[in-house]
């Protein structure tokens, strides 16, 4: 799954056996756009008809970025949002409890894919926004069950909130902070698996880094040692179950928190000894970015030398003096 913003254009490169661009003249380029999009229309008219709807979800959130603006027409068409929602609220009865099957939750993924290509146009988003329709989503974000069905339905929720705040906008920001989205993420970041966690962490890391978020985390200690905790606990299954990429995550989280000086200062007692030491040289070994940052972060916490690392390890230091 995408968790990015959706391409705002269409590719004509694309699968439905147009003819390749080398061969498009400049009359022909629209005409093809013309019939993908028609076709699009065609498939958005058709979730209005219950009977029809199954299949428009499945050919729209497989082909949505080939069609150019459909976010606004989705949003646009009479009772096509309404729609989605409905397809959201009518597995909430299986949720709890957890009986959700494969065909329920690829069909309401469907859904929402739909409705990440919504949070990621600029034309929709604070629509959507200003509609709640994220509020929709939390209930699948406040499941436990690691079933696949569950997981995937976790994953794709966490994709359209990753959509939304991947634009750095503090108006987006401030809208989810009045919400639960902070407690959910913290629970998906926990118990998820390894790209939903990930996801999960990414949207945290977001929030972090708008100043009105980092303000919001830092403002109780209550709130920055539930986030502090559940970061301490990823960075000890990380040191059993390595993944880079979700370290890098955790790594922007903590730097962005050392930027506030009373989350600072918690941090130099609570920052986990694992980020202090050589235990995750290998997993940094290829990304410079995230050593960089980590050498900031421990600058920031005021620890001004690690150990330095076995021969072979890669590199010679964590931190440059």
């Amino acid at each position: 799954m995408q968790t990015g913003n959706l391409p705002q254009s269409l590719s004509m490169n694309s699968p439905f056996g147009g003819p390749s661009a080398s061969n498009l003249t400049a009359a022909g380029a629209p005409a093809n756009k013309d019939r993908k999009m028609a076709t699009a229309e065609h498939l958005v008219l058709d979730l209005s008809n219950p009977d029809l709807r199954e299949n428009a979800l499945l050919e729209l959130s497989k082909n949505k970025e080939l069609f150019q603006d459909l976010a606004p027409f989705v949003w646009n068409s009479f009772g096509t949002i309404a729609a989605l929602i409905q397809e959201i609220v009518s597995i909430y009865p299986v949720l709890s409890p957890p009986n959700l099957t494969p065909a329920q939750s690829n069909r309401v993924c469907n859904a929402l894919a739909l409705l990440q290509c919504v949070a990621s146009h600029p034309d929709t988003r604070m629509l959507f926004l200003n509609a709640h329709i994220p509020l929709y989503l939390y209930p699948f974000l406040n499941t436990t069950s690691k079933s696949r069905p569950f997981e995937y339905l976790r994953l794709t929720s966490l994709g359209v909130i990753g959509a939304l705040v991947k634009v750095d906008d503090t108006e987006v920001i401030s809208f989810l902070l009045s919400t639960e989205i902070i407690p959910l993420c913290l629970r998906t970041m926990e118990m998820g698996s390894e790209l939903s966690k990930t996801v999960a962490t990414f949207i945290v890391q977001k929030i972090l880094l708008d100043d009105v978020g980092l303000d919001y985390i830092c403002t109780t200690a209550e709130r920055f040692f539930a986030v502090g905790r559940v970061l301490g606990n990823m960075v000890a299954a990380l040191a059993e179950q390595p993944s880079s990429r979700l370290l890098k995550h955790i790594i922007r989280c903590y730097l962005r928190l050392s930027d506030n000086p009373r989350a600072c200062d918690a941090l130099r007692s609570c920052l986990p000894d694992m980020l202090r030491d050589v235990t995750f040289s290998s997993c940094l070994r290829e990304d410079q970015t995230t050593r960089r940052w980590l050498q900031q972060l421990l600058h920031n916490v005021g620890v001004n030398r690690v150990p330095t690392l076995q021969a072979g390890a890669g590199f010679d230091h964590m931190l440059v003096n």
